[in-house]
């Protein structure tokens, strides 16, 4: 396929996602497919962020595993990021404040080295200084002539970004990408061949815009939330567009505020949602309980993050789905459900608002960072706009010589008659105690063991319907395939793109997805791994959960697992070196690579030496009272190279266990 992949890389506050967002709305617009993912930290400014903008002329599944062009924006991204361009690459950067060793890249790796106060001359002298953060735009200038892409298109991006700023804004910064794009033209050589360009303008957007967007859709007109890191920009999206589209939008002062005002606008009427992140969610457990008792319908959505606790707040993870099954105490019926892609997001949740209403009871949507958070280009036919809504089984009006209005009637279907707030005669309790039919409560002078029993019963009988109104998972790729992958959630598109991986090295492979997971289609899974050859889950997380939970559902154990739980997402080349090495019985290592040992290096020296060195030479062997293997790692000054300092890392246990700086020694 033809693709490239553009890593832009530089400080919190340095203007990555501006620089990003204009290169991927360009190739979008250019009708080519865009996949991106941005790696930042829990600062608003420093650090280290690194985005990366995958385009493919067919469709990208994820953020890929290669790099064929660099935009460093400050040393340290150079020194991160430069080893991994591949031959027939590029690395830009401003030449005037930043260097490239050669000995950085591999062989075949271009160095552009922009002289930005040469390039920016003529700019300059028609509008006058220009702030350090516009380098971005000469460099995806640059960028977009590398990479064969249309210039008359990314002007047209800066045009529509910069309009409300007026005409001198727009010239400006098409004059810096202009000038960054002609550059490159005279001096450097294009990284990527000739595109064919349909045109056919898709939308960008992430999947918690997506799940707002279908919220919107599916009638929802109550939204609740508390900020957190990766649920949050659902909040901006409804709040945003409140007024629009017709929903009140409430930002409560905690979790457990949050879902009960969502339960509360559920139980006064209207569709309601309210979403979080693993953390918050631990807090509204006991309401989800509650929605499920007075069989309320809601719709929360969980956005996994790296835990536990407030663990890594912007990494992504697939470590909630025990905490999101046990939620709360008792049993009671509920949709567990965790969409594949962004454009199976939407579905998702008009999906749940749907079966919400219809069983009245709590939806839980499961995503992570990596699909919440990562923007690509969606099919606009994804987004139907036209969705049926139906409330359910709804009474409108009751005639008391019918007798009493029973809100939770002991049914054949399990689903009792729901009435909206003001109906004539339907008065009821809404209680978190176990009640009859009429709503009396029975958990205190009225316990009665055969109502309990038959409310259970009935509540129960709503998990076996549901469960016949979900499509059943379906394996995907040949029958006959030499082992089986298992995912669930957004390690979909990477297992998809592994499977072309694995067939290209003569091993044929399929896939199953596991979207719902409560309730669970046992006998259909069950059905489908008794036959495979060999079995692998592939998770983001430590104790490989989804593969945990079918065993206890099936008993089928798969035979190898793929895991990821350092905070970044799967990728194509991980999972396929895995699924190797799995099937040809290969121990998995934990050790410490040199690469890992590099980045630990980093880590010390920011940690305690404000980045004035970086690792320079790194040599397996032994020390002297340690009982492992070690990397011995050189600390080099950054500009010079000259070796400052030397340390010593456990390759086993990553333990940093000495450092000696060189230079006091010599003093």
């Amino acid at each position: 396929m033809h693709e490239v992949t553009v890593g832009i890389a530089g400080a919190a506050g340095d203007g990555l996602d501006k620089s990003g967002d204009t290169l991927a709305k360009t190739c979008g617009r250019l009708g080519l497919f865009v996949y991106a993912y941005n790696s930042y930290q829990s600062i608003i400014r420093g650090g280290h962020i690194w985005l990366k903008v995958r385009i493919g002329q067919d469709k990208v599944r994820s953020h890929g595993d290669k790099l064929n062009v660099l935009v460093a924006l400050n040393q340290d991204s150079i020194e991160r990021h430069a080893g991994e361009i591949e031959p027939g690459g590029a690395i830009v950067f401003n030449g005037d404040r930043l260097k490239c060793d050669p000995k950085m890249v591999k062989e075949g790796v271009q160095i552009l080295s922009i002289p930005m106060g040469q390039v920016t001359a003529d700019v300059v002298k028609e509008f006058g200084p220009i702030l350090p953060i516009m380098q971005n735009t000469v460099m995806i200038g640059a960028v977009l002539n590398l990479g064969n892409f249309d210039f008359s298109e990314g002007a047209s991006v800066l045009e529509d970004t910069f309009k409300h700023k007026g005409e001198k804004v727009i010239n400006l910064n098409v004059g810096l990408l202009k000038a960054g794009f002609e550059y490159a033209k005279t001096h450097f050589k294009p990284v990527a061949g000739e595109w064919k360009f349909s045109r056919v303008k898709r939308p960008f957007t992430t999947g918690n815009e997506v799940i707002a967007l279908a919220a919107a859709a599916a009638g929802c007109k109550f939204y609740s939330a508390y900020p957190m890191t990766p649920a949050s920009t659902i909040l901006h999206w409804m709040a945003d567009h409140a007024q629009k589209v017709g929903i009140v939008v409430k930002q409560a002062e905690d979790e457990l505020s949050v879902i009960n005002m969502a339960i509360g606008a559920g139980l006064a009427g209207v569709r309601s949602m309210c979403a979080t992140a693993g953390g918050g969610f631990a807090l509204m457990t006991e309401a989800v309980g509650m929605a499920g008792i007075m069989e309320c319908p809601v719709v929360c959505v969980e956005v996994q993050r790296g835990g536990p606790s407030t663990g890594l707040p912007t990494k992504t993870e697939q470590a909630d789905l025990f905490q999101v099954y046990g939620a709360s105490q008792g049993e009671f019926p509920r949709l567990i459900v965790a969409p594949r892609d962004t454009a199976d997001a939407y579905a998702t949740t008009v999906e749940a608002f749907h079966l919400a209403d219809k069983y009245q009871l709590p939806a839980l949507i499961m995503s992570d960072l990596l699909l919440s958070e990562h923007p690509e280009t969606v099919d606009k036919e994804a987004f139907d706009p036209n969705v049926k809504i139906d409330r359910g089984q709804v009474v409108k009006d009751w005639n008391p010589e019918n007798g009493k209005f029973k809100r939770f009637a002991l049914t054949e279907s399990g689903i009792s008659p729901r009435t909206l707030p003001g109906t004539a005669n339907t008065c009821f309790v809404s209680a978190t105690d176990e009640h009859d039919e009429e709503s009396i409560l029975i958990s205190d002078m009225f316990t009665v063991a055969p109502m309990r029993r038959k409310m259970m019963e009935k509540r129960g009988r709503k998990i076996d319907n549901m469960l016949k109104d979900l499509p059943a998972p379906k394996l995907e790729g040949p029958a006959d395939a030499d082992v089986t992958l298992v995912t669930w959630g957004s390690t979909w598109g990477v297992v998809k793109e592994a499977l072309e991986l694995l067939s290209a090295k003569g091993i044929k492979a399929n896939h199953l997805n596991i979207k719902y997971i409560f309730p669970f289609h046992a006998k259909e899974v069950s059905e489908i791994l008794s036959k495979a050859k060999k079995k692998i889950s592939i998770e983001v997380n430590f104790t490989s959960q989804m593969a945990r939970y079918i065993r206890s559902e099936t008993g089928i154990a798969m035979d190898g697992h793929v895991n990821r739980y350092d905070g970044e997402p799967m990728e194509p080349q991980y999972v396929c070196d895995h699924v190797e090495r799995i099937l040809a019985g290969k121990p998995l290592n934990l050790d410490v690579t040199e690469e890992e040992a590099r980045e630990m290096g980093y880590h010390y020296l920011r940690t305690h030496y404000a980045e004035k060195m970086r690792p320079g030479k790194i040599t397996r062997g032994t020390s002297k009272g340690i009982a492992e293997d070690v990397w011995n790692v050189e600390l080099v000054e950054r500009t010079t190279g000259e070796k400052q300092a030397e340390m010593v890392i456990g390759i086993s246990t990553g333990a940093t266990y000495s450092y000696k700086s060189l230079v006091a020694a010599t003093k």
